[in-house]
């Protein structure tokens, strides 16, 4: 049942914009009041409206930061008033952000801790980190990008978030999430439009994140619509301007042992220690695209100038994957992610009256996978997804190039499959319609690790003419690739490995990283 409009919509959204824009008015110095105009890229902009301390704390690698925070060198007031600062003039650019102004008093407390105990907090002492704004800060809203659930308020922390501030950190921002949480970009009807989930917004920003194997990172205390199934899992992934930032993450979370507190969680330590030398054999299969749609010009480009420099790496060899059946995977996953058929998602977004988004239609009403499914047709989803994960397991099984002396076990199988993030590189508003580079993995449970190569080029990245298509949706896709809009873009790929593998691909990206000099072009932080 649809319960009663209390208010309009846009009424909500107002408040909502005002909450936002006042935690932003208690930075001080204060930033410039009303819009700032946006160029192409903000980087410099953003640094013209900040000291020049402000800009290198701001820049600093998260290691570096640490090591400064540790020693004293810098203290942790000073650097959460210069991301809050930061965090704000972001905000009045790309518009995802609201300050939390108060962390200021934990800074203090953490410089006090150190100066009096002579030792930081913990491993994250004075680090600041964002954080989605649906995962639950006691006393803070969790709208799951919906009107309706403004004024839905968590009770307690988030567990994750529990374990980040007994370890020293500092949350100096919250950032906005799509309508229905299911957008490969961040549009609501609270605050508008940013990308969205782990690798994708990594990818479109030239940074690094995770999206870890499912059941190791807590994801008690989030707020999304109430599912019909967990078929599925969701996950919680760090993104980082270092791949160093995203092992520390998965280091401080699970050594605090979450499974004690989170059943459902598998009780695997990280281990810090796994790293790949030059006398062990590296297996890495390229995925040049999925059999439904080929990437835009810049991504294919990195993936060959990736693929030529680690050719001349001795210990590592490079294969063609084939991939097996993603058409049937996008059918499968695309079915699982809403059992209901979207009719949980219709019905709150009902309850404010707020519009449909032009990515929540096309997600929910035209996509031909989406219904609501009976009891019988949902268990026959789960075989389907079972068998799928099988057919999968046995075609990266045969890589091998035999099998262990005295066993059956396969000897010589891929390591780790080189493949692009997304279609293309950060996409128009409102077009990010095809998830295949990712739901894929998704679908597998398989970690994935995104990381930046270059950029794009207008000069060498221009638009070929095709005559012949994988099908409609590659047609679609080439139709959005345009060399002058995307020039100076990021481009980056991702490295996925099998269930649990997460040590495993972050540290053949690491050895990978080394060897061949990646990214290839300087990111600014």
């Amino acid at each position: 049942m649809v319960k009663e409009r209390q208010r309009p919509w846009q009424e909500i959204a107002k408040e909502a914009q005002r909450y936002r824009d006042a935690t932003i008015a208690e930075i001080e110095p204060p930033v410039p009041e009303g819009p700032i105009e946006s160029p192409r890229d903000t980087f410099d902009t953003i640094r013209s409206y900040l000291t020049s301390d402000e800009v290198a704390i701001t820049e600093l690698l998260p290691q570096q930061l640490l090591e400064r925070l540790r020693t004293g060198k810098v203290a942790a007031t000073a650097v959460t008033n210069a991301f809050l600062r930061r965090a704000a003039l972001v905000q009045k650019l790309v518009g995802d952000e609201q300050s939390l102004w108060f962390t200021l008093v934990r800074a203090k407390f953490l410089d006090e801790y150190l100066m009096t105990h002579g030792k930081p907090l913990g491993p994250l002492h004075g680090l600041p980190i964002s954080v989605k704004e649906h995962i639950g800060m006691k006393g803070l809203g969790l709208n799951a990008g919906y009107v309706a659930w403004w004024d839905r308020l968590a009770t307690e922390d988030a567990r994750v978030l529990y374990i980040l501030f007994r370890a020293g950190a500092v949350f100096h921002a919250r950032t906005t999430q799509p309508q229905t949480l299911m957008h490969l970009e961040t549009d609501n009807n609270l605050y508008g439009v940013t990308p969205g989930s782990i690798r994708s917004p990594a990818a479109n920003n030239g940074i690094y994140g995770l999206k870890p194997t499912a059941f190791r990172i807590p994801t008690d205390g989030w707020s999304s619509t109430p599912p019909s199934a967990d078929p599925i899992a969701a996950v919680i992934g760090p993104l980082s301007t270092s791949l160093e930032g995203l092992k520390l993450f998965m280091q401080t979370v699970l050594s605090a042992e979450p499974w004690l507190h989170e059943p459902a969680l598998v009780p695997i330590h990280w281990n810090a220690s796994y790293t790949i030398s030059a006398q062990q054999p590296l297996k890495i299969g390229i995925m040049w695209n999925d059999g439904i749609v080929q990437p835009h010009p810049p991504i294919i480009r990195a993936l060959k100038a990736i693929t030529t420099k680690i050719a001349d790496v001795p210990n590592v060899s490079i294969v063609d994957w084939h991939p097996h059946l993603h058409d049937e995977a996008w059918a499968i996953v695309s079915s699982l992610y809403f059992p209901g058929g979207g009719a949980e998602e219709a019905e709150i977004m009902s309850e404010s009256g707020e519009p449909w988004l032009p990515l929540t239609t096309w997600m929910l009403r035209e996509n031909p996978c989406v219904k609501k499914l009976k009891t019988s047709e949902l268990w026959y989803r789960f075989e389907e997804r079972e068998a799928y994960r099988s057919e999968y397991a046995r075609a990266w099984n045969e890589t091998a190039t035999g099998v262990h002396e005295g066993t059956t076990e396969p000897r010589g199988v891929v390591d780790a499959i080189l493949c692009p993030v997304g279609p293309g590189v950060a996409p128009r508003q409102d077009t990010a319609r095809y998830w295949g580079y990712t739901s894929q993995w998704n679908l597998l449970d398989y970690p994935g690790v995104s990381f930046p190569v270059l950029k794009v080029d207008k000069a060498v990245d221009g638009k070929e003419e095709r005559g012949v298509f994988l099908g409609e949706v590659d047609r679609e896709n080439w139709e959005l690739w345009d060399p002058d809009t995307f020039d100076g873009l990021p481009v980056s790929l991702q490295l996925v490995g099998r269930r649990f593998e997460d040590e495993k691909i972050l540290a053949v990206l690491e050895y990978i990283s080394k060897e061949i000099g990646l990214p290839f072009v300087d990111f600014p932080r």
